[in-house]
C-alpha cells in the first residue's frame, strides 16, 4: 500500500478509504460509529466542497496509472468484506439500535453507490482483463452486473442520443427516467453482447449469463450469511446503491443531446455532452466521476488524470454532484434548478444569428 498512500493518490486514497473504515466500525459497534459514517458522507462531503475552492490538475498518466489500478483492486476487495459485514450485521446478527441501523443502511448504500460504482466504473474500463472481471463482479455483488456491458458497449456509443437508455431527456423526473434506464440499458446491453458474438469465429457464452447466476449466487450468500434480514437488507441495500449508480447518470447528462446530422448520423461526442463539477472532496471520494466530458472523451483513461474542461467549453452542475442527486429527488427542486442551468448552457452553446 505504500504507492496508494505517498504523493500524489493519497487524497484519492483518503476519501475513498476513510468511509469503508466507518462504516466497518459502525456495523460492528453501531451507536455514533453509525451517526460518523452517515455524516462523512452526506453532511461532511458537502462542507468540504461548499469551502474548498482548489480544482486538482490532471496528473500524469504514465506515473499514476499503476497506483490508480491499486488503489482501485484495493477498493473492490473492500467492497466484498464491506458488503458481507454490513449485510451480517443489519441482518439481525449484532444488536443496534434502530437508530444506529439506519444510519448504518444509508450510509453503506451510498458508499456502495457512489464509491463502489465509481471504482467499479473505473474497473471495466481498464485494459487489464483482471481488472476488469473484478470490476463486473462489483456490479453483479449490487446485482447490477449488466451494468459491465450495457455501458461500455451502448452508453458510449449512443450518449446524448434518443438511443442511449441512460440519457435522461429534458423535462423527464428522475422517477420516470430509473425504470427506462434500468430496463432498457439490460435489454440493449444484451443485444449488443448477442451481436457481438455472432460476429466471432468461436462465439462463447454471453456474460448476461454470468451475470444472472452471479446475481442469484450472491443473493444466496446473503441468505447464509444474514438468513432473512440479511436477505432483505441486502435486496435493499442494492436498490439502494442502483438508484445512486442511475442518479448519477441522470445528473451527468440531463438534456444534452447531440445533433442529428443530414446523413442520419449523430454529431461525435464532444465535452458538451455531459454536466461536470469541479468540486474538491466529493471528486476525490468518487475517484473524478465528475470529471465526466473527459471520460466520455478517453474512456481508458486512469481517474486522476482526467481533466476538468472550462466552463465555456462544457456545461458545469449548479452544486456537487452528490448534492446535485439529492435534489433529483425532488422533481419541482430539480426542474428549477437544472432547469435554469440547462436554459442558460443552451443559450450559451447557440450561436447567436
Amino acid at each position: 500500500m505504500s504507492g496508494i498512500l505517498s504523493h500524489p493518490l493519497k487524497v484519492y486514497a483518503f476519501a475513498s478509504l476513510t468511509p469503508i473504515v466507518l462504516i466497518t466500525l459502525a456495523a460492528l459497534f453501531g451507536g455514533w460509529f453509525a451517526v460518523a459514517a452517515l455524516t462523512y458522507m452526506t453532511l461532511l462531503a458537502y462542507v468540504l466542497d461548499a469551502i474548498i475552492a482548489r480544482v486538482s490538475p490532471a496528473l500524469d498518466e504514465d506515473e499514476t496509472a499503476d497506483d490508480a489500478d491499486l488503489l482501485s483492486a484495493f477498493l473492490a476487495i473492500c467492497h466484498f468484506g464491506l458488503l458481507c459485514l454490513v449485510v451480517y450485521s443489519l441482518g439481525g446478527r449484532m444488536q443496534h439500535s434502530l437508530a444506529a441501523t439506519a444510519c448504518t443502511f444509508l450510509a453503506a448504500g451510498l458508499f456502495f453507490g457512489q464509491v463502489s460504482n465509481a471504482n467499479a466504473h473505473e474497473l471495466i474500463h481498464r485494459s487489464n482483463r483482471i481488472l476488469r472481471t473484478v470490476g463486473r463482479w462489483v456490479y453483479i455483488s449490487l446485482l447490477f452486473g449488466h451494468h459491465a456491458s450495457a455501458h461500455p458497449k451502448v452508453h458510449h456509443r449512443w450518449v446524448a442520443t434518443p438511443d442511449d437508455p441512460n440519457t435522461a431527456e429534458e423535462g423527464e423526473s428522475f422517477y420516470d427516467f430509473a425504470p427506462r434506464a434500468w430496463v432498457g440499458s439490460f435489454i440493449a446491453g444484451y443485444e449488443m453482447e448477442k451481436q457481438d458474438l455472432a460476429r466471432r469465429q468461436r462465439p462463447g457464452l454471453n456474460p448476461y449469463y454470468i451475470y444472472v447466476l452471479g446475481g442469484l449466487l450472491m443473493m444466496a450468500g446473503a441468505l447464509w450469511i444474514g438468513g432473512v434480514g440479511g436477505f432483505l437488507i441486502y435486496l435493499l441495500l442494492c436498490l439502494h446503491a442502483q438508484m445512486q449508480l442511475l442518479l448519477s447518470d441522470y445528473v451527468q447528462h440531463y438534456g444534452l443531446l447531440r445533433e442529428k446530422r443530414a446523413d442520419g448520423d449523430y454529431a461525435p461526442v464532444g465535452v458538451d455532452h455531459s454536466w461536470n463539477t469541479p468540486h474538491w472532496f466529493s471528486s476525490h471520494m468518487m475517484l473524478n466521476a465528475s470529471r465526466h466530458s473527459d471520460h466520455h472523451a478517453h474512456p481508458m483513461r486512469p481517474y486522476p488524470a482526467l481533466t476538468l474542461p472550462n466552463a465555456d467549453q462544457a456545461p458545469m452542475l449548479p452544486y456537487s454532484l452528490p448534492m446535485m442527486a439529492t435534489i433529483a429527488l425532488i422533481p419541482p427542486l430539480w426542474d428549477r434548478v437544472m432547469g435554469h442551468a440547462l436554459r442558460k448552457w443552451q443559450a450559451r452553446a447557440t450561436p447567436t444569428p
